[in-house]
């Protein structure tokens, strides 16, 4: 059967996260997977299945989600980007429907990735548009938490940042960079008045909310209430315990997924 990937993007405030969860003895919560296989299957004629290249939160938001699902030869020539917008709630887009190779995989074939956490600096008041999308954390010594993201790139086992739930062969990770805008510049670490902080992760791979929970570290560094100078040992210690909280789900969004072969996407940095 053909295979089509879908590129999706989600406003997750109203789902309990991508994944479907079968409840025994109550109805099924709302995720984006069950919505997007409902879709999928009216218009193949068949129930579908489809695979994402990586679950989200309840609560987190995707700006280029992916996915694939086998789809009856028939079907191959339909406007599947038309047909399941047409069908998918107004906070559920599909960007892009294409036929792959038989051997894509979303989740497996995925060689890199990128999220974004935004960060309010001012937690008295939080603008209602922006509130489904920020953490509302309050200010931070950005000096501190520069230097908790510096201390943070590259490879790393990451398993004291890796919640549980998921378990992995290996949780060896490398962040290839950390990056924030506003970015640092020589007058300042942010703009006067600056209260809006974008922070991107870039790498080959991310354990359970280890993206939130370097989030979460991160701040906890900023407010003062974890010395940068640590993370080396808590990283070689592995364990969880010694971490700071997992920062809430709404400030993360899933922003870019690149697969081998494919061009790199304007903006991203190359890594050898």
């Amino acid at each position: 059967m053909p295979r089509l990937k879908l590129t999706i993007a989600y406003v997750g405030t109203h789902y309990h996260g991508w994944q479907i969860q079968a409840l025994a003895d109550k109805e099924d919560p709302p995720t984006v997977q069950a919505f997007v296989e409902a879709a999928g299957a009216r218009v193949a004629g068949r129930k579908t299945h489809v695979q994402c290249a990586g679950r989200t939160d309840t609560g987190v938001h995707a700006d280029a989600q992916v996915a694939h699902c086998d789809i009856p030869e028939d079907r191959a020539n339909v406007r599947w980007q038309l047909a399941l917008n047409t069908l998918l709630p107004r906070d559920i887009r599909i960007l892009d429907a294409r036929i792959v190779p038989d051997d894509f995989h979303a989740c497996f074939s995925v060689k890199r990735k990128i999220y974004t956490y935004s960060l309010w600096l001012d937690h008295l008041c939080t603008p209602p548009k922006l509130y489904p999308f920020v953490w509302a954390c309050g200010p931070l010594d950005m000096d501190r938490f520069d230097e908790a993201a510096r201390l943070l790139e590259g490879e790393h086992d990451f398993a004291a940042l890796q919640n549980a739930g998921t378990p992995h062969k290996s949780t060896v990770r490398t962040l290839y960079s950390i990056t924030r805008t506003p970015r640092r510049t020589a007058e300042a670490a942010l703009p006067a008045g600056c209260r809006l902080v974008d922070i991107r992760f870039e790498g080959n791979g991310f354990l359970k909310q280890m993206v939130r929970n370097l989030v979460g570290l991160m701040t906890a560094c900023g407010k003062g209430k974890f010395d940068p100078a640590d993370i080396p040992a808590l990283l070689e210690s592995g364990d969880r315990r010694r971490a700071p909280f997992t920062a809430p789900p709404q400030g993360l969004t899933m922003t870019k997924i690149w697969y081998e072969g494919e061009p790199m996407p304007e903006g991203w940095e190359i890594h050898d």
